[in-house]
């Protein structure tokens, strides 16, 4: 038993599984952020645009009534196709996709560095270079 604690402390210090974590604690935050954006930001300006259009009704009995809402024929206890929400679900995917596109992308722009690095060297090229120049002033 103490071997299992010992390899399973090992395995979970390593610095990996830190990483990981690290990133996932991150990455929900992240997603809260990406998440409030397009529901607080960007949907409302696209609802207003499109006059609020909204497919979640859009749907197709294939057994019971088909009542003029989705829950109403649920409700009914038809058994439905709901391809409306699914519609909503990729306009949705698609914004989030725009919206983190952008974020990422603003992210480059700031963290990338403006002037690359001179590049540097190594010694013995620059005394070789030395040596080249110093035989061709010889002549």
């Amino acid at each position: 038993m103490l071997g299992l604690f010992s390899e399973f402390r090992k395995f979970a210090m390593r610095g990996n599984v830190i990483d990981l974590a690290v990133g996932v604690v991150i990455g929900a935050a992240f997603t809260a952020i990406v998440n409030s954006l397009v529901k607080d930001i960007i949907t409302p300006p696209i609802g207003v645009a499109t006059g609020g259009i909204d497919f979640t009704n859009l749907f197709v009995a294939l057994k019971g009534p088909h009542l003029a809402t989705l829950k109403a024929s649920q409700d009914a206890g038809a058994v439905t196709l709901n391809y409306g929400i699914f519609i909503n679900a990729v306009i949705n995917f698609l914004i989030v996709a725009l919206a983190l596109f952008l974020v990422i992308r603003q992210i480059n722009k700031l963290t990338a560095p403006k002037n690359p690095p001179p590049e540097l060297v190594p010694e013995d090229t620059l005394l070789l270079r030395e040596i080249r120049d110093t035989l061709k002033a010889r002549g």
